[in-house]
Parts: C-alpha cells; sequence; structure tokens
C-alpha cells in the first residue's frame, strides 16, 4: 500500500478529489495549507507527489477529524534502526479515547517518515499526549543495537496537524 500527498488551495485540490470518485482520498486543512491524502495499491493520479510506502496501518482512514503528522527525518544508516523501533512499539495509542487510525509512512523520495495519526479531534490528540501511555511509548530506550542513537536522525522532528472539516466544524 502507498499513500501520496500533494498540497494545494482547498478549492483545487476538492476538484481535483472529485474528478477521480473511486479513489480514497481525503483532503485535510492546516494552517494555510491543504493536503489531499491518496491511499491506494497503485500509482498515484497526483502529478508530483510526496510519496511513501505504508510500512503499518491500523483502522481506516476516514473525512473526519484531526490528522496529525509527526515528521521525523531519519539518516540512511538510522532507517533500519527507527523502523525496527516503530514497528514493535506497545500499540497502547490504539485503545486511547478519539483514537482513529495509523499509518507509518517510509519516503521514496525523501528522507523524512511521517507518524501520522487521525483522532475524533483535538482535544482527543492533547488527551493522548497527557496519558501515562504516551510517556511509556516515549521514554528513552537503551538498546544495545551498535548504533550511536544520534546517528538516527537527520533532523529535529516536527508536528503538522489537518482537520477534515473546516475548523469549525471540527469539535471532539
Amino acid at each position: 500500500m502507498y499513500i501520496y500527498l500533494t498540497s494545494g488551495t482547498g478549492d483545487f485540490l476538492e476538484q481535483l478529489k472529485n474528478k477521480y470518485p473511486n479513489e480514497v482520498m481525503i483532503l485535510i486543512h492546516g494552517e494555510g495549507n491543504s493536503v489531499l491524502i491518496h491511499e491506494t495499491k497503485g500509482k498515484s493520479v497526483f502529478a508530483t507527489p510526496r510519496k511513501f510506502e505504508v510500512l503499518d496501518s491500523v483502522n481506516d482512514l476516514e473525512e473526519r477529524g484531526f490528522f496529525v503528522f509527526n515528521n521525523i527525518p531519519v539518516t540512511d544508516e538510522g532507517r533500519p534502526v527507527f523502523e525496527h523501533r516503530i514497528l514493535n512499539r506497545a500499540r497502547a495509542i490504539e485503545d486511547e479515547p478519539g483514537f482513529v487510525a495509523f499509518r507509518l509512512l517510509r519516503p521514496l523520495n525523501s528522507e523524512t517518515y511521517i507518524v501520522m495519526t487521525q483522532w475524533n479531534g483535538p482535544h482527543s490528540f492533547e488527551a493522548w499526549k497527557s496519558s501515562k501511555a504516551f510517556a511509556s511509548a516515549h521514554a528513552e530506550r537503551k538498546e544495545s543495537t551498535g548504533v550511536n542513537q544520534q546517528n538516527i536522525f537527520s533532523a529535529a522532528s516536527y508536528i503538522t496537524t489537518y482537520s477534515a472539516a473546516p475548523k469549525e466544524e471540527n469539535e471532539d
């Protein structure tokens, strides 16, 4: 499975989505930009997408709620360690109230992985961040992998958030 992302104005992306009614596409809106998600086993219909392979998924993505992209730049030598760490996680997030879906996205044309989570709304995500399960999932691990843990990441990770509906309609 693959996920392709393209950015643009909400109106343009809505037209693009409507042009391909048989494709799984979700339009999400962030601060100053909109993103169209195309999830498929085949090729993208986008001209110049950001391309990702789905390494792990939980539940179907839905066209509603609040999306969080944890963008994590990973070095080439750090990829196996990072993927092992994420794929062998505790999976506690899946039991959190308001959790909808999860995707681990391996970049095909960049170094930045995306850990994508979908929630009923921003309050569900904030509650997860305050939970004991979150603290446990993000605790420092002491692993003897033979790889210097500092060399896994090529830059600081960052979060981008999006709503599947206009801001005034997105409530918990």
